[in-house]
């Protein structure tokens, strides 16, 4: 197996025996998961390069996000720079509910302690991208999502519920970068 390859890339079998990469094959989007700290973080001097860029892959169809009502509620409180950007992305953006389903997963993960019930809203993020199929989240929320013990409880627990993983990533982890568009 090739480990150098570019996520989305595949190498292709020739009748010559040879492998080449096929970059015009086109990819599907990937179904995201943003959070709230993903919009403020346009705005913030340390994120602010790759949760613009972010979202301009957005805008360009790499990713097909998904966002929910808690993202929406917490977007009220924001200032309105974060607000005008959360505008300009939802017509981009499924919102999808919260269903039954989501809060008893949000309810497994307070049961295994990942986090406390003061944080629930970040368990129900994590909660609502895995049951609506989301291939990964993205947050700057290094507290409560994107930890490395955090990662691994919450997956833990969508196993044990019958759910698939899912992954846990920064923006900066998740957008393509120039370079690897030349590949």
């Amino acid at each position: 197996m090739d480990h150098n390859l570019a996520f989305g890339q595949a190498k292709v079998y020739h009748k010559e025996g040879s492998w080449a990469r096929r970059k015009e094959m086109k990819r599907r989007p990937i179904r995201i998961y943003a959070d709230t700290s993903v919009f403020g973080g346009a705005f913030d001097r340390e994120f602010s390069k790759a949760s613009s860029a972010f979202w301009e892959q957005v805008k360009g169809g790499r990713f097909d996000l998904v966002i929910s009502p808690v993202v929406a509620a917490e977007i009220e409180g924001a200032p309105k720079k974060v607000q005008t950007l959360y505008q300009t992305v939802l017509p981009l953006a499924k919102m999808l509910p919260i269903t039954e389903a989501t809060r008893r997963l949000r309810e497994a993960y307070l049961r295994a302690k990942i986090v406390t019930p003061q944080w629930m809203a970040d368990a129900l993020h994590v909660a609502h991208a895995t049951v609506c199929g989301c291939q990964m989240i993205v947050s700057w929320n290094f507290r409560h999502i994107v930890h490395f013990e955090k990662i691994a409880l919450y997956n833990a627990i969508n196993v044990q519920e019958g759910y698939s993983p899912i992954g846990i990533h920064t923006p900066q982890e998740v957008i393509e970068y120039e370079e690897d568009k030349k590949l």
